[in-house]
């Protein structure tokens, strides 16, 4: 009987190490996704057919309005991805990127990146300890034909346990049209619909706010455009003669873990719509930076911009956003 109340004894203390050991794993990844999710905003790739509800997933779109055209959002997203990369890469954590290049797949034309996030110094210091080797490094693959775009976000330690994959579609609208990534009914009806609109502080977390990215108070020189007054939309749809646009984003989340899942998976959404909240604004009042460069200044802005991130990686101190802090 001692013998047997002694395994018994052991079963649960393996029992109650496990459950620990799954909870530190998960906040690794949140800690990671957390910042990775910053900069993995331009979503891009070559369109697959959506059909049926994947198991184990949660799948929300985000509409986002702004006053510029198809063509101006192009530029402008690829530049402030661009500087936010900067921001957020030194001493030996951030971004890596091993490919940059032009693809073309069954028709299809357009750019492809291959990107690594090392993110050990984004998370609290505990988590670093006792996280196994790979959980705090994301690969980011991105396949941009503009106008539709697609990223997939993987991590090799969940292997197939965790995605995020990010799917939008660029149109000279203001948010009004339904199902643009045809899906099927039965998987349309799983989708919530969150309209964000980066004029509204209200949907802007008080530590993300900064006035020089507000578009209630930005005005831009070269365009006119700005300030966005509480009823901009309406305004927008009055005037024919003024660009807009919507990038409607498919975000679907994968996060198979027992006991954790739903938690998580809500987790990221809720991180991924402060994000393309925060990143729009600061596209919007970047505009003067940006509405006078070309697709060939892009490029060679990219060209720069890896070989910068590849010295600040590999000499700079620890930039940007970091939870190492906490406890």
């Amino acid at each position: 009987m001692e013998e047997l109340s002694t395994q018994r004894q052991r079963l649960q203390l393996a029992t109650k190490l496990g459950r620990r050991r799954r909870r530190i794993l998960s906040e690794a990844v949140l800690g990671g996704i957390t910042w990775l999710e910053t900069l993995a905003v331009t979503s891009a790739g070559p369109r697959a057919a959506v059909t049926g509800v994947e198991k184990m997933v949660l799948i929300k779109e985000y509409r986002v309005v702004l006053p510029c055209s198809v063509e101006e959002y192009q530029v402008g997203q690829l530049f402030s991805v661009a500087e936010a990369s900067k921001n957020e890469t030194g001493g030996g954590e951030g971004i890596e990127v091993l490919k940059n290049e032009p693809y073309e797949k069954e028709g299809e034309k357009g750019q492809y990146t291959h990107k690594i996030y090392h993110l050990k110094s984004k998370v609290p210091g505990f988590v670093k300890m006792i996280a196994p080797e790979g959980a705090l490094v994301f690969h980011e693959k991105a396949w941009n034909a503009y106008p539709y775009c697609r990223t997939i976000v993987t991590n090799e330690y969940m292997k197939d346990d965790f995605m995020i994959k990010i799917e939008t579609w660029h149109k000279p609208d203001t948010g009004s049209l339904e199902n643009v990534h045809d899906l099927d009914p039965t998987t349309w009806k799983t989708v919530e619909v969150v309209h964000i609109d980066i004029a509204d502080r209200s949907q802007v977390e008080p530590g993300d706010y900064k006035q020089e990215e507000d578009p209630a108070i930005f005005h831009s020189e070269k365009t006119g455009r700005g300030p966005l007054g509480p009823d901009w939309k309406k305004e927008l749809l009055a005037k024919t003669d003024t660009p807009r646009m919507c990038a409607y984003k498919l975000v679907t989340v994968k996060f198979k873990w027992w006991g954790l899942q739903t938690k998580i998976e809500n987790f990221i959404h809720k991180q991924e719509k402060r994000i393309f909240t925060n990143f729009h604004r600061q596209l919007f009042c970047w505009i003067d930076s940006w509405v006078e460069l070309t697709m060939a200044d892009i490029r060679r802005m990219e060209e720069e911009t890896q070989r910068q991130l590849e010295e600040l990686r590999k000499t700079g101190q620890i930039r940007g956003t970091s939870a190492a802090h906490e406890q």
